[in-house]
């Protein structure tokens, strides 16, 4: 359903994003489905190599597709001083600028921060990076995994006994790079409406991951080391919070944690004899028994059985079946655009309806109008693409 242009939260706020592959089109995709007008700036060169990232269709991936709609395209070519100088046009009327270059590169490129504020001090410029814009590591190449690492959770993730496992959610990427920044961008737009200072937005993803890893930090608070491996209440360690093979090979996921909860588990599964070990759910023994337990029914059999009692105990679904379960189909969590299924934003705002506006740009699709609003003549834009600046 499409909202009227009033109701989007972020109308008229323009974001110019220079990002690339996950963490920052992310965050500029939340901003463009929330209303504002992202403008997605390539290079002339290779662009965004997302775009041909996995499968996808006529030459470009789902991947691109999914987090790059409503968002227009441009291509420029930041290492001539004319493409330098649309960019410094595009900056005199946008709100913010994503980007997650190495720290430095847009300063040797003269469009650093200082030069962009000098012209737009309203501007809020946002650098997305592995591990912050100084100290010893800022200029270290990085992934996800390397950030979940260097944070100590991929430390702790895992099976006990077993080597640490990649989560796959991307933690450093999405958590850090993606709604970190589009948290801290929000925070300092706020900022630049309300007093006309706009702010440097410095986003490291490993930064961001060390922030909420909570629990670990609560055990050095207590003079000791958190628990190894697949050993704490949240990892593992206990029977009433941990996942369960089935008769099928498929899993159940319990997350009995609270006694209450733990009553009700004992109740439904004919075992209220467990009632009274609720002290006991860190014992090796007790988790045994669980296991034996779940292993004499189906997924689909234990599932029947707990849509009836309220105690945390739920499948564990496939992406496939995630979508197509009641509850996100009741939230609408998913819609058909541009050939393929893609996920609606992860949030509700009365009076906005979310839609897929357009489809994730073409390389430099929108350049004529984008030139157009930034002041440029026809001959002039004609000039751009006669020395290939766009």
């Amino acid at each position: 359903m499409r909202g009227a242009a009033v109701s989007r939260p972020l109308a008229g706020v323009r974001v110019l994003d220079l990002s690339r592959l996950l963490p920052g089109p992310v965050a500029t995709l939340h901003l463009a489905d929330l209303g504002a007008d992202v403008v997605k700036i390539e290079d002339t060169g290779a662009g965004d190599y997302a775009r041909t990232m996995g499968d996808g269709r006529d030459g470009v991936s789902w991947f691109f597709r999914a987090v790059n709609r409503n968002k227009r395209g441009l291509t420029l070519d930041l290492k001539q001083s004319a493409g330098c100088e649309v960019l410094q046009r595009l900056v005199a009327s946008a709100d913010v600028l994503v980007e997650s270059f190495r720290p430095g590169v847009m300063d040797r490129l003269g469009v650093g921060y200082a030069a962009l504020a000098a012209i737009n001090p309203r501007l809020v410029y946002c650098a997305i990076t592995g591990y912050g814009q100084d100290g010893p590591w800022a200029l270290r190449a990085g992934h996800d995994l390397n950030y979940i690492a260097q944070a100590g959770v991929l430390e702790q993730t895992g099976s006990a006994g077993g080597p640490p496992a990649i989560p796959a959610l991307q933690i450093g990427d999405l958590l850090g790079g993606a709604m970190s920044a589009v948290a801290a961008i929000l925070a300092a737009l706020y900022r630049a409406r309300a007093t006309g200072e706009g702010g440097f937005v410095d986003v490291a993803m490993a930064e961001s991951v060390l922030a909420h890893n909570l629990f670990p930090l609560f055990a050095l608070q207590a003079g000791g080391e958190p628990p190894p491996r697949g050993g704490d209440l949240l990892t593992g360690g206990h029977a009433n919070y941990g996942v369960y093979r089935t008769a099928d090979g498929r899993y159940m996921a319990v997350g009995a944690l609270e006694e209450k909860f733990w009553q009700l588990f004992c109740d439904a599964v004919g075992r209220p004899d467990w009632t009274p070990r609720y002290a006991e759910t860190a014992t090796p023994a007790l988790r045994g028994e669980l296991e034996a337990l779940f292993a004499t029914r189906t997924q689909a059999e234990w599932t029947a059985l707990f849509e009836r009692v309220d105690c945390c105990v739920t499948p564990v679904l496939t992406t496939a079946e995630a979508i197509a379960h009641p509850q996100a189909q009741a939230r609408a969590m998913s819609c058909r655009a541009d050939g393929m299924t893609q996920y609606a934003p992860p949030f509700r705002i009365s009076g906005w309806d979310f839609a897929v506006e357009r489809p994730a740009p073409a390389p430099g699709e929108h350049a004529d109008a984008l030139l157009a609003e930034a002041g440029y003549a026809p001959s002039e834009i004609a000039a751009l693409r006669q020395s290939r600046i766009v």
